[in-house]
């Protein structure tokens, strides 16, 4: 039995995989809150990745994998934001992922796997999304660089999804027509649903990608790639 550990957990995509993943793999989740159910192999330890210290001893040894859940949807025109609105979000998405992990690295076994999240937006330009495409570029070379580094030891990989159905996002699909008109800019048909994404972070923890490292996997509706009608 794997054992994982999840910087965040308790809400969206990060949720999903803890359910998906907790019959069969030991759990630990660093994150605010209790997710909202129980099972004997999650352990929950309160954690706030702005604002805590790492508790280290209060974690084991030894881990098979690492998921780091946190994230911004920061979405307005350039002219609106200012210099701290792009370290608020540079502090979440990036520079908490490098606090929480470093101190983590001599704690993975042989074969671990890193899953880290960024977003369609880091290399497809959008419109509003200045300060999240910086915040998850900065996820992607870093995670590269990462898996060179250590490979083989430990594999490092990135999914960047497009638009995925989750709190984080609920005014952008508040009512029909805007769930319409998502669904409509994706070339498979719909936006994205939690589930998605937490089967292919699932994949990526798995032996079953056991040649897959460096990667950015775009879960996307296939809006990265494609130009459809």
């Amino acid at each position: 039995m794997k054992h994982i550990l999840f910087i965040g957990g308790s809400s969206g995509i990060g949720l999903e995989l803890v359910k998906l993943l907790a019959d069969s793999h030991m759990l630990t989740l660093l994150s605010r809150n209790l997710p909202p159910f129980s099972n004997a192999n999650i352990t929950h330890v309160p954690f706030d990745v702005l604002s805590s210290e790492l508790p280290l001893d209060d974690l084991d040894k030894n881990f098979d994998g690492l998921v780091y859940c946190p994230g911004t949807v920061n979405l307005k025109p350039f002219k609106m934001l200012n210099p701290q609105s792009f370290a608020d979000d540079m502090n979440l998405n990036f520079m908490g992922l490098i606090r929480t992990l470093h101190p983590l690295m001599d704690r993975f076994n042989s074969g671990s796997s890193l899953v880290f999240f960024s977003s369609v937006a880091a290399t497809k330009g959008m419109p509003f999304h200045t300060s999240v495409s910086a915040s998850k570029a900065a996820i992607e070379g870093f995670a590269r660089a990462l898996a060179a580094e250590y490979a083989p030891k430990i594999r490092v990989n990135v999914i960047a999804p497009s638009l995925v159905d989750t709190p984080l996002v609920s005014r952008m699909l508040n009512h029909e027509k805007k769930r319409e008109n998502m669904a409509a800019r994706h070339p498979a048909g719909r936006y994205g649903n939690a589930a998605d994404i937490a089967q292919m972070a699932a994949f990526l923890l798995s032996e079953n990608s056991s040649w897959i490292t460096g990667q950015v996997l775009g879960v996307d509706g296939g809006i990265s790639t494609l130009q459809t009608p």
